[in-house]
């Protein structure tokens, strides 16, 4: 049958049953019953006519590359950069704070502690821990607001690992702090002197307190955050959409 204006094809089961339509105003067929064109709905429901546009984190067609990658790269660039500032900072703070060891020069080379039983390299070690919890909590909330909400795994596995650098960066500046002078004063042997020891680290297990610290507070608050969202979508669920506003001057909402 020669197609017309007139006419178009509805399937019922296997069978196409040819059903006239009268031409509209413009010459466009007429929608059914209902007033709904069932070739508007067919062509709307072809996967192929909707096109989705890429999110951030997808790949585009025909691509190897995720959009949005030089901004989570430069994302990790900045958290591993700030982390590290922050740990010269901690450095500083660890070399102006922690109490030192007083010691005796004995000749050239050697010195003997004023108190044997001194507790000052004790007290250094747990400022280098209170230090390093301090940054990793301030590295952790600070990632989390400027780039985990953004940029999500890539710039927490930042966050977490820029911890182990900077703790290192901390060590290195408060144990290089008064070096000079005391390998000075050893060498010149004048005996009497008092002089105060360098600090050292007792032990590198404190090194990891940065990535612990900056790992829970950025992990706790992207969990709290998941609960209040959680939260919220069952809220809207049980109280469901919000109903139609009442009209000024009318005791309800218009039905």
């Amino acid at each position: 049958m020669p197609e017309d204006a007139g006419y178009r094809t509805a399937r019922e089961g296997r069978r196409d049953l040819p059903v006239r339509q009268k031409a509209g105003r413009h010459g466009w067929p007429r929608a059914g019953r209902g007033g709904r064109s069932r070739t508007l709905l067919r062509r709307m429901a072809e996967p192929s006519q909707l096109e989705i546009p890429p999110g951030p984190d997808r790949r585009r067609p025909g691509s190897g590359l995720v959009l949005g990658m030089p901004a989570v790269v430069v994302a990790v660039a900045a958290v591993l950069v700030g982390t590290a500032l922050l740990g010269v900072a901690a450095g500083f703070t660890w070399a102006a704070v922690a109490p030192r060891a007083l010691v005796v020069v004995a000749g050239r080379g050697s010195a003997d502690a004023v108190n044997p039983e001194t507790n000052a390299f004790i007290a250094a070690d747990g400022w280098f821990t209170l230090l390093t919890a301090v940054g990793g909590i301030v590295s952790g909330l600070l990632g989390y607001v400027l780039t985990v909400r953004r940029h999500g795994p890539f710039a927490m596995a930042a966050v977490v690992v820029a911890g182990l650098p900077a703790a290192l960066i901390a060590m290195w500046i408060g144990q290089q702090s008064g070096t000079a002078g005391f390998n000075h004063a050893l060498e010149v042997g004048q005996s009497g002197v008092l002089v105060q020891v360098p600090l050292s680290l007792g032990g590198i297990g404190a090194l990891a307190f940065w990535s612990l610290f900056a790992g829970l507070t950025a992990g706790g608050i992207e969990v709290v955050s998941q609960l209040r969202e959680r939260q919220a979508a069952r809220a809207r669920v049980s109280y469901g959409p919000p109903g139609p506003s009442p009209v000024p001057g009318t005791g309800g909402p218009v039905g």
